[in-house]
C-alpha cells in the first residue's frame, strides 16, 4: 500500500475549487498551492525566522487594530494574538513550508501565515482545523489587509530585527581585529602600495586600519535599517486603504510600536510606499559596502601570510587544514578565502535586489518575494562569515616579527623617512645606488658621510617612521 495514500486529510475549498490538505497540518488549501506551484528552490520560509517572527508580529498588530475597530470579537482576538505569541517565540514554524521565490508578490507567504494563525487560533478555542466559519485565514485574521501591506512589513520588522543580529556579529569580528591591533602595536613592518615597498609602519596600524574602516560602516548601516521602521500597514492593496476602517492604520501601526518596543511609523504616502522597495535596496547596499571591504582585508590577510618561506609571510593564520591532495606540507588560508566568497555572494544578491527595485510596475512591484531571500540571506552569510572569520582566522593570527623587522631594515622605503633631512636629490642618488648594488640604505649614508650614525639612528627609530614627527638635524653635507 502507498504511505501516501494512508495519510490523513481534510478538504479545503478556495477560488480554484477543493483540495486536500494533511490533517495534521495548521497551513490550508493556498499554501497547498504555493508548495505545488512554486517548487523553484532550496530557500524556505521555515529556514527566515525573523521574516517569520515580523509576519506574526503583523498579524497581531492588525488583530488589536480590527479588535479595537469592533471588528473581531474578544474570544477571537484572544485566540489569534495567542497564536502569533506562539509563532512570535519560535513555535509552529516548520508550518512555513512554502519557497521563498514565489509569484504573486507574496501572496502564498502572507495566506501562509493567515491559514497556520487562523487554524491555531480554531485550535485554541475548541474547534477543529479548517472550521473557518468560526475564524477565517481571510475574513478575520487577513481582516482589513492586503499581502500589498501585510507582506512588505512582515519584511521590514523581520530585516530590522535582522539587522539588530548582524550588527552584534559585526562588532564582535571589529573587536577581533582591535584586539590585534594592540597587541601588534610595538612590530615595525614595511607598507606597501601598488604591492611596492613603500613606508614603514606597525602592523598594529595595519590591523586597527581593518578595524577602523569596517567600524565606520556600523553608521551607514544602522542608517539603512532605520528605513524598515516605516511601513505602509493600512495600504490594503495599492496604498488607497480600501476595506480598512477610518484610523485603522494608526492603530495598527500604534499596536506594533507596542508590541515590538519599536519606534515604527506609517509611510506618509501610502500609495507611493506600496510600490517601492528601496529600504530593501538600501540595506542591501549597506551589506554590499561591508562585503567589498571585507574582501579587502581577506586579500591583504592571505598576503600578508603568504609563503610560508617564498612570500611576505608576516603573520601566519591558524592552520585549519591540510591544503592539498598532491603538495605534502601545503596550507592553505581556506578561512579568508571563504569570507571573500560570502563577499562575493553578498554582491551579488545586492545585483539582484537593485534589479528588481527598478522593476517594480505601477502600484506593486511584483519582485519583492526575492528581493526578501536576497536581504535576509545576504545578512545570515555575513553573521555565518563574521563568526567563522574572528573564531577560526583573527583570533589567532601570530605575527612573524623578526621578518617584519627584516623586511624593514632591507627595504629602500626607509629613504623616504630621511627626505625631508637630507633632500630628495640625495636621497634619490642613495635610493638608485641601493637598488644598483643590493646594499642597505643605512650603510650607504654612512658611508657617504651625509648623516652621523647618531642622527641616522635617530631617524631610523620605529617611533619616528610611524607618525609626524619633528627632528632638528641637519645634514653633513
Amino acid at each position: 500500500m502507498d504511505i501516501e495514500s494512508t495519510k490523513k486529510t481534510r478538504t479545503e475549498s478556495d477560488l480554484l475549487g477543493s483540495k486536500e490538505v494533511p490533517e495534521e497540518a495548521l497551513y490550508g488549501v493556498q499554501t497547498m498551492r504555493g508548495i505545488e506551484n512554486f517548487v523553484i528552490s532550496k530557500f524556505h520560509l521555515n529556514e527566515y525566522p525573523l521574516f517569520i517572527k515580523g509576519m506574526a508580529i503583523t498579524k497581531a498588530g492588525a488583530a488589536i487594530a480590527n479588535h479595537e475597530l469592533g471588528l473581531l470579537s474578544d474570544e477571537m482576538t484572544e485566540a489569534i494574538l495567542k497564536a502569533c505569541n506562539e509563532i512570535i517565540e519560535g513555535q509552529h514554524h516548520e508550518q512555513f513550508p512554502v519557497d521563498m521565490i514565489q509569484g504573486g508578490a507574496g501572496t502564498t507567504v502572507n495566506m501562509n501565515a493567515n491559514e497556520v494563525i487562523a487554524n491555531r487560533a480554531l485550535e485554541l478555542m475548541g474547534h477543529k482545523r479548517g472550521e473557518y466559519q468560526y475564524c477565517s485565514p481571510n475574513d478575520h485574521v487577513n481582516c482589513a489587509q492586503s499581502t500589498n501591506d501585510a507582506y512588505p512589513t512582515g519584511i521590514h520588522i523581520g530585516m530590522y530585527y535582522t539587522h539588530l543580529k548582524l550588527k552584534k556579529h559585526y562588532e564582535e569580528l571589529i573587536d577581533s581585529f582591535q584586539k590585534k591591533a594592540k597587541e601588534f602595536e610595538h612590530i615595525i613592518k614595511m607598507g606597501r602600495t601598488q604591492l611596492e615597498d613603500a613606508v614603514p609602519m606597525t602592523l598594529g596600524q595595519t590591523f586597527n586600519g581593518f578595524a577602523s574602516i569596517l567600524r565606520d560602516e556600523i553608521r551607514n548601516l544602522d542608517f539603512a535599517a532605520e528605513d524598515f521602521l516605516t511601513v505602509n500597514m493600512g495600504a490594503t492593496a495599492i496604498g488607497t486603504g480600501i476595506t480598512a476602517q477610518p484610523g485603522y492604520a494608526e492603530k495598527c501601526v500604534a499596536a506594533l510600536c507596542k508590541i515590538t518596543g519599536l519606534k515604527i511609523k506609517l509611510s506618509e504616502d501610502l500609495v507611493g510606499a506600496t510600490s517601492d522597495t528601496s529600504s530593501m535596496v538600501g540595506y542591501s547596499s549597506a551589506m554590499r559596502r561591508i562585503a567589498t571591504k571585507m574582501n579587502k582585508i581577506c586579500n591583504d590577510l592571505r598576503l600578508l601570510a603568504s609563503g610560508p618561506r617564498c612570500g611576505l609571510g608576516e603573520i601566519n593564520l591558524p592552520a585549519m587544514q591540510p591544503g592539498s591532495s598532491i603538495m605534502p606540507g601545503k596550507v592553505n588560508p581556506v578561512i579568508p578565502e571563504v569570507m571573500s566568497q560570502v563577499a562575493y555572494k553578498v554582491i551579488g544578491n545586492d545585483l539582484c535586489v537593485t534589479m528588481c527595485n527598478e522593476a517594480a510596475q505601477m502600484e506593486l512591484n511584483a519582485m519583492e518575494p526575492v528581493m526578501a531571500q536576497c536581504c535576509f540571506e545576504s545578512a545570515e552569510l555575513l553573521m555565518n562569515g563574521f563568526d567563522t572569520l574572528r573564531t577560526r582566522c583573527v583570533d589567532g593570527i601570530i605575527a612573524n616579527e623578526e621578518r617584519c623587522r627584516r623586511y624593514v631594515h632591507d627595504s629602500i622605503g626607509v629613504v623616504t623617512a630621511l627626505n625631508p633631512i637630507i633632500g630628495y636629490k640625495n636621497s634619490t642618488k642613495i635610493a638608485k645606488e641601493a637598488l644598483e648594488t643590493g646594499r642597505g640604505v643605512y650603510e650607504l649614508v654612512l658611508e657617504h658621510e651625509i648623516l652621523s650614525k647618531e642622527d641616522l639612528d635617530t631617524i631610523l627609530k620605529p617611533e619616528n617612521m610611524i607618525k609626524p614627527v619633528k627632528l632638528n638635524i641637519k645634514p653633513k653635507k
